[in-house]
């Protein structure tokens, strides 16, 4: 018969338990850092204290733009041209004498913004240059007969 001998637990277990322990600690947190800093998507505000002071005057100014009744649907047409159609008012009027002009975000900040204009043809309206491929959101800034409408419309490849 065989008799085993259990070795007896040491500073060495206790330290290489301690260094796993915290190693993997250590791991997990660079890892979420790394993950945290490669994605963020830049700052909403500058100033939070200061956005707050105007924070009732863009809640009115959403809600008369909100009672104008404006629809707009974005897509990316021939040539990375983004097609816009927008309408004015309830009645769902074309928006022909109107100046629409649009500011592209790469949601990651990773593309510089880009700044669009629109011409009015065949219907619709047309950006005057092409939109890079990806996914990007375009902040819409409409202007008829001295009414203002903004919306936001997301875009993707």
């Amino acid at each position: 018969m065989t008799v085993q001998t259990r070795r007896p637990f040491n500073g060495r277990h206790m330290t290489a338990i301690l260094v796993a322990g915290f190693g993997v600690v250590v791991a997990v947190n660079v890892t979420m850092a790394t993950l945290a800093s490669t994605t963020f998507g830049g700052i909403v505000v500058e100033n939070s204290y200061v956005a707050s002071q105007d924070f009732n005057r863009w809640l009115d100014e959403a809600a008369k733009e909100k009672a104008l009744g404006w629809t707009l649907d974005a897509r990316r047409g021939a040539g990375g041209r983004v097609m816009v159609d927008l309408q004015v008012g309830p009645a769902e009027a074309p928006a022909v004498h109107t100046r629409l002009t649009a500011v592209a975000r790469h949601p990651l900040g990773r593309l510089p913004d880009t700044a669009l204009t629109f011409r009015h043809e065949g219907g619709h309206w047309i950006s005057d240059g092409p939109l890079p491929a990806g996914r990007w959101t375009l902040r819409f800034d409409a202007e008829a007969d001295g009414r203002q409408w903004r919306t936001e419309r997301e875009i993707g490849a």
